[in-house]
């Protein structure tokens, strides 16, 4: 393969990984995947996938081809698939339509068909390139993979605002607002992108938060974005939680999960769960919710991934215990200027710097006058 080769097959799948962007936050548990197919140096058809269940990127690309699909490139972000599911396989459409070469940027990261989509291709005379931008690519899907590679376990974001001096809100618990409008506008997209929110129940005593996803733009909200609210995951061991919260009354599609320890009211869990709440029983680990425990539960849920915004004692409780795997710290040009406020984490921390924990594929944004510092733990 010659360099102009090598520059046009990225160009194209540069607009393939545009394309799967269209699907964010509507796919789990399936993965974002998009498609260009391409004849005689000019894109013919345009696709991705659009939601669970729905025709996967090939198809719509190929299906938006049309005839032109025959001798054509399709360039597509995930390996295309060789099983029957919701769907009918992906290989055996690309054949059928009579293109010459596929271009795949990454492979399937489920360990039993990795390459079985390319294989099979190869198998039946077509030309199979892999590779292409397959960092952005599997960045892009960097939850899924988490999630099949990890026995179903939702990959976990941990995402906190604080002032320069590292508060999360006054010594009276006033943390509004830490961050500009901007950053909090990119907090609601992201809670769009991901399955589901977490927050504990000091948090949800103070604020009576909504939980939900709300896209502005000018300081309008745009509801043709459709934007989708996460699945609203509380700690509350006792079930503390009032019922005429926000997350128990207000009108969402998404639901409310609850996580209490097993010796909780069961009168009150009762009232929860006609109210529409779902009650799920966490085991104890060191008077704590054991987030490994919650996180298999989540993950038969059929949640990918997780989004944890606080508050401090949260965590620091899901920190120490090593199941965040990619960190998002909002740093706003403000200093409280004293030891009275909210710190970031509350908990035990290590006694020498060596033992902190460092973050890698570090990058930072700016919002405003803010700071994004996003990283990965593992």
């Amino acid at each position: 393969m010659n360099s102009d080769t090598c520059h046009n097959d990225a160009f194209y799948m540069q607009e393939a990984i545009s394309l799967a962007k269209n699907g964010r936050g509507y796919t789990s548990p399936n993965p974002m995947v998009g498609a260009v197919v391409v004849k005689n140096g000019q894109i013919v058809g345009r696709g991705w996938h659009r939601a669970y269940g729905s025709s996967h990127a090939e198809v719509e690309a190929i299906n938006d081809a049309g005839e032109n699909s025959h001798g054509s490139d399709i360039y597509v972000t995930l390996e295309p698939c060789n099983h029957y599911g919701k769907t009918p396989p992906c290989t055996k459409k690309i054949i059928d339509s009579g293109i010459r070469r596929v271009v795949v940027a990454a492979q399937d990261p489920n360990p039993f068909v990795t390459g079985g989509g390319i294989q099979y291709l190869r198998e039946h005379g077509i030309e199979v390139e892999v590779g292409i931008c397959k960092d952005e690519a599997e960045t892009l899907i960097e939850d899924f993979i988490w999630y099949i590679q990890h026995n179903k376990k939702p990959f976990v974001i941990l995402k906190c605002a604080t002032t320069l001096d590292g508060r999360i809100a006054t010594s009276t618990g006033d943390s509004k607002w830490i961050t500009c409008e901007k950053s909090r506008q990119f907090v609601h997209e992201l809670r769009h992108a991901y399955d589901a929110i977490l927050v504990g129940s000091g948090t949800l005593h103070k604020d009576n938060p909504s939980l939900t996803a709300r896209i502005q733009k000018n300081g309008e909200q745009l509801k043709h974005l459709q934007a989708k609210d996460p699945h609203r995951i509380i700690l509350d061991s006792s079930l503390s939680i009032n019922l005429n919260s926000k997350i128990l009354t207000q009108k969402s599609d998404s639901n409310t999960i609850i996580a209490a320890f097993a010796d909780a009211d069961t009168d009150k869990r009762l009232i929860l769960e006609k109210m529409g709440a779902t009650v799920i029983t966490v085991a104890k680990k060191e008077n704590f919710l054991d987030f490994e425990d919650l996180l298999e539960q989540l993950g038969k849920m059929k949640i990918m991934s997780l989004l944890i915004e606080g508050g401090s004692t949260v965590i620091g409780s899901a920190l120490s215990s090593g199941i965040v795997n990619k960190v998002l710290f909002f740093i706003a040009p403000k200093i409280l200027g004293g030891d009275d406020g909210v710190p970031v984490c509350r908990g035990k921390s290590p006694l020498l710097m060596q033992d902190a924990l460092q973050l890698r594929k570090v990058e930072v944004m700016r919002f405003g006058d803010d700071t994004l510092i996003q990283g990965y733990l593992k």
